[in-house]
């Protein structure tokens, strides 16, 4: 036991003498009156710096289930700059990070649920865009060999629907969001865009037939608000709330 504790007296020493910078000094003047009022201002510097800073990996602790790219997202979403970046690390102002986290508190914002619907509207846009095929042709040199008795290969405009007809489709898809109370497992976003819930801890509860009929349902919903978008330059604006229950409120 006493050889245990000498053992972990001189791994003190040694950690002193590191933070000290005179690890390279003679053992009889690692630990001085000097060098130890140094250590412990070096401490000093870097509790304090550890109180006005926050590691990218502490994040999460200020915005609830944010434990991936959280950094990223603040910095190109809102413009945060309060940060500075060493070796591969981050580290922000904890009270910038802390007025960011009351203002979202106070705007009834979920910050991941937020950053879950930005990278969803993204890939739908990519979706609409790679169905589209609407690719510019490229400036400057050639990179292909069009065959000379290769033309009038065309097709008319396709039909596009009414916006009448799209406007009853959206009706009849809202109808269904009450017939089969999906509030519970969708949430709308400004009226024209809805996602699926999702809870890590509860989704294998959740029946299969549920699943499928909800994402379904969001594709279908917002296929048709594009449709609309494209149609009449408008969106839709859809409060799932029944007018009874809003009566009622």
């Amino acid at each position: 036991m006493q050889k245990q504790i000498l053992e972990e007296l001189k791994d003190i020493k040694r950690a002193i003498a590191t933070i000290a910078g005179t690890s390279n000094l003679p053992p009889q003047e690692q630990l001085s009156k000097t060098v130890l009022d140094k250590a412990a201002k070096e401490f000093q510097k870097l509790t304090s710096m550890n109180d006005q800073w926050v590691n990218e990996n502490d994040l999460y602790k200020y915005f609830k289930g944010c434990y991936h790219n959280t950094g990223k997202f603040i910095r190109e979403e809102f413009g945060f700059s309060n940060y500075f970046k060493q070796s591969y690390t981050y580290y922000y102002n904890k009270a910038a990070i802390q007025d960011l986290a009351k203002e979202l508190k106070a705007r009834n914002i979920n910050l991941k649920r937020y950053k879950d619907l930005k990278e969803d509207q993204e890939n739908f846009k990519k979706k609409i865009a790679a169905a589209a095929m609407n690719k510019k042709a490229s400036k400057g040199k050639k990179d292909y060999h069009l065959p000379d008795y290769l033309q009038d290969i065309m097709t008319s405009e396709y039909p596009k629907p009414s916006i009448e007809v799209v406007k009853e489709d959206l009706k009849n898809i809202q109808e269904e969001f009450f017939t089969y109370k999906l509030a519970d497992y969708i949430d709308i976003y400004s009226g024209n865009h809805a996602m699926v819930k999702y809870e890590y801890h509860y989704e294998k509860y959740i029946s299969n037939e549920i699943k499928l009929r909800c994402k379904r349902w969001c594709e279908r919903f917002n296929y048709a608000n594009n449709a609309l978008e494209l149609l009449s330059k408008k969106k839709a604006n859809f409060i799932p709330v029944k007018e009874d229950d809003m009566f009622e409120l």
